[in-house]
C-alpha cells in the first residue's frame, strides 16, 4: 500500500474519529460514504487489527483505533507546519481561525476590539462562535476556545487568562417599585433572573446558589445578553460579570459588598494547532488584550 493511500486512510479515520458517524466524515471530507468506510477497513487490513467497533448503536473507536488517531493527529500537525512554513509563516498570517467563546466574552468584550488584528494581518480571516457551550477542539469545533473550566481529558494546552469579578444587578426602575434591599435577607421574594436550569452545560454559569439558597428565577434565558437587557428592563435582578454591566451605566450595583462572585476564563489550544502560526498569533492576541483590561474585568 502506497504512503498516499495510508495518509487517505488516516485522514478518514480522523474525520470519522472527529464527526461521529460515517456519513458525517464523508461530508467533511467530501467524499462518499462507501470511500470512508472502504479506507478504514483497508485500513484495519493493512495493520492487522480493528480500529473501530461495529455494534448495535453505531461505530465507535477501540483502544488501536484511538491510539492510531492520536498518531495521525501528529501527522497532520506535521503537514499543516509544513503547509505553513512554505507559505513564509513569518512574512504572511493567512488563513481563518475559529474562536469559541463565552457570548458575553464573544460578543461584548472580544469583538469590538478584534479590528486591529485583521488590519495588521488582511489574509486573515476570523470566525467568533459566541455561546454558553463547552467546544470540543478535537473535534476542531473551533481552533481556540475561551472556557471556564479546563478540561480533564484531551491533548490540549490550558493558558489562564485572567479572573473576572460578577455582582448582582438591578435597573433603577425595578429597584423603585421593590421592596428595599439592604441584606442577604432582603432578597427573599425578589424577582430574578438567570440560566434555564437544565441547559447549563458549564457548572460556573449556575450562580444563584452562591448569591442564596432562597431564591429562584422567574425569567431564565440562555442567553447572557437576554438576561442583561431583561435587567435594564426592569424585570428583577440578575448576576451579571462587571465588564457587560458597565455596558449599561444605569444598572445599580445591588449589595455591592456582599455579593462578589468570581471566575476564571483560561484560554484553550489542542496540541497540533498550536503548530499554526495563525493560531498562534490569535492566541497571543487573546491574551494580551485580556490581560490589557485587567481592570475593566475585575472592577464593579
Amino acid at each position: 500500500m502506497s504512503v498516499e493511500a495510508s495518509w487517505d486512510h488516516l485522514r478518514s479515520l480522523l474525520a470519522f474519529a472527529r464527526a461521529g458517524t460515517l456519513s458525517q466524515a464523508a461530508r467533511a471530507l467530501g467524499v462518499k460514504h462507501s470511500t470512508v468506510s472502504r479506507h478504514i477497513a483497508e485500513l484495519e487490513r493493512s495493520i492487522g487489527s480493528q480500529v473501530v467497533h461495529r455494534g448495535p448503536d453505531g461505530l465507535t473507536l477501540t483502544t488501536a483505533g484511538e491510539r492510531l488517531m492520536a498518531a495521525a493527529e501528529g501527522m497532520e500537525g506535521l503537514v499543516r507546519q509544513a503547509q505553513d512554513d512554505i507559505a513564509g509563516r513569518d512574512r504572511l498570517i493567512q488563513g481563518t481561525v475559529r474562536i469559541g467563546a463565552p457570548d458575553a466574552f464573544g460578543s461584548i468584550f472580544l469583538a469590538p476590539r478584534i479590528a486591529p488584528l485583521a488590519a495588521q494581518h488582511p489574509a486573515l480571516n476570523i470566525q467568533l462562535v459566541a455561546l454558553p457551550r463547552v467546544f470540543n477542539l478535537t473535534k476542531r469545533e473551533a481552533d481556540l476556545a475561551v472556557a471556564l473550566a479546563v478540561p480533564q481529558h484531551g491533548r490540549l494546552m490550558a493558558k489562564k487568562l485572567a479572573d473576572y469579578g460578577l455582582g448582582l444587578y438591578a435597573s433603577p426602575r425595578y429597584l423603585a417599585a421593590s421592596r428595599p434591599i439592604r441584606t442577604l435577607d432582603d432578597l427573599r421574594g425578589h424577582q430574578f433572573i438567570n440560566y434555564i436550569d437544565e441547559l447549563i452545560t458549564i457548572a460556573e454559569l449556575d450562580y444563584l446558589d452562591e448569591v442564596s439558597p432562597h431564591i429562584t428565577a422567574r425569567f431564565q434565558s440562555s442567553s447572557i445578553l437576554a438576561q442583561l437587557y431583561a435587567t435594564v428592563s426592569g424585570f428583577g435582578l440578575c448576576v451579571l460579570p462587571y465588564f457587560l454591566a458597565k455596558q449599561q451605566p444605569g444598572l445599580v450595583n445591588v449589595l455591592g459588598r456582599e455579593v462578589v462572585l468570581t471566575r476564571t476564563w483560561w484560554l484553550l489550544v489542542h496540541e497540533d494547532q498550536n503548530t499554526l502560526s495563525r493560531v498562534r498569533l490569535v492566541h497571543r492576541f487573546i491574551y494580551d488584550t485580556v490581560r490589557q483590561n485587567l481592570a475593566l474585568l475585575q472592577a464593579p
